[in-house]
């Protein structure tokens, strides 16, 4: 049993309980859910809060709140609550990001209080698959090795400022982006086609639990786009990630960019949920 106060700030006694919320929605949860399964949640490694709604005396919703905040198996009167908190503590994240319904509540809330952000992607399409792809993979796409970082950096910071609307470079140099690049490629997650110093293709999984992981910053070289690069390049990172990481790959895409929309679902990937993203 919890205590009395409806929204607390939940630390490792807790681990078991907010993995059942979590695991519950692999797909959706993915990127909260890897966080915890390899941290736990003590803030100053989880590098977030872990907010936890109670109802009668049991944990039913949670807001992870850090660099990105987002509500989890949140109702109305959850959403209000961590709503409230967010408002008292003022903003400090860079995009508030979820499934769609609670993030539209959250943001109808919070929008009196934290002004006119850069940009809301109200509806992005989550796409999830389990199977191996029917199109024939790129033999030629394969893992990134990190005497490779200073190859495929300039075409991770173009990915960023092409779908954010800035670079990462911004602020602290690019000091955490390129740490956050390092990051994946040393854990076997950065995936490339590479021919004589040019990446054509690249993507990144960048969350993985037990159950699924999520495809993040597919990018192709702007001068060979339209020729199914993405396509095979993505097939080839789906059996390879179905293989060695989890049973289910994810991913979540603008509605509006159908080009890729078509492209994922070519590739095998089917729409399972709809996010909304606040960008500040």
């Amino acid at each position: 049993m919890l205590g009395s106060m409806p929204v607390r700030v939940l630390d490792d006694r807790y681990r078991d309980r907010v993995l059942a919320i979590l695991d519950a929605d692999p797909v959706s949860n993915v990127f909260v859910s890897s966080r915890v399964h390899a941290v736990g949640l003590d803030p100053g490694r989880l590098g977030a809060q872990m907010w936890g709604y109670v109802r009668d005396g049991r944990l039913s919703s949670l807001c992870y709140s850090g660099a990105n905040l987002i509500p989890i198996a949140a109702d109305s009167e959850a959403v209000r609550a961590f709503a409230e908190r967010a408002r008292v503590q003022g903003r400090r994240c860079s995009s508030i990001v979820g499934q769609a319904d609670a993030v539209t509540e959250l943001w109808e809330l919070l929008s009196p209080h934290w002004g006119n952000p850069r940009a809301v992607r109200a509806h992005q399409p989550v796409m999830s698959t389990s199977e191996r792809s029917p199109i024939p993979p790129d033999p030629r796409v394969r893992r990134v090795r990190m005497d490779e970082f200073d190859i495929v950096y300039p075409a991770c910071v173009s990915m960023f400022t092409e779908e954010v609307g800035v670079s990462p470079n911004t602020g602290d140099g690019g000091v955490l982006y390129r740490a956050r690049v390092a990051e994946l490629i040393r854990a076997g997650r950065s995936f490339a086609r590479i021919e004589n110093g040019r990446v054509l293709f690249k993507a990144e999984v960048g969350a993985a639990t037990p159950y699924a992981c999520q495809v993040q910053g597919v990018w192709v070289d702007p001068d060979l786009r339209g020729r199914g690069l993405s396509v095979i390049g993505m097939a080839a990172l789906v059996n390879e990630a179905l293989r060695t990481i989890a049973p289910t790959v994810s991913l979540y895409v603008n509605d509006y960019n159908t080009r890729a929309r078509a492209a994922y679902r070519r590739v095998g990937f089917t729409e399972v949920d709809t996010f909304m993203s606040v960008l500040f």
